[in-house]
């Protein structure tokens, strides 16, 4: 296992953690049709966890 690798996966996933989420919370909190996003907010949670296990993989983690 490479640990470079491994360090760049983790940095990779919680930046794209942070803005898919902070976008999402704003587009929620801003708009009024805003509110249906809650609706599809546990599939990109569910994407986003998906995405993690597979960047992991790719470290050998």
């Amino acid at each position: 296992m490479n640990q470079t690798r491994l360090y760049l996966a983790y940095a990779a996933v919680g930046l794209i953690f942070v803005l898919v989420i902070s976008v999402l919370a704003w587009a929620i909190n801003t708009y009024d049709w805003g509110v249906a996003l809650m609706l599809l907010a546990p599939f990109v949670v569910w994407g986003l966890i998906r995405l993690a296990r597979a960047l992991e993989g790719w470290a050998g983690g």
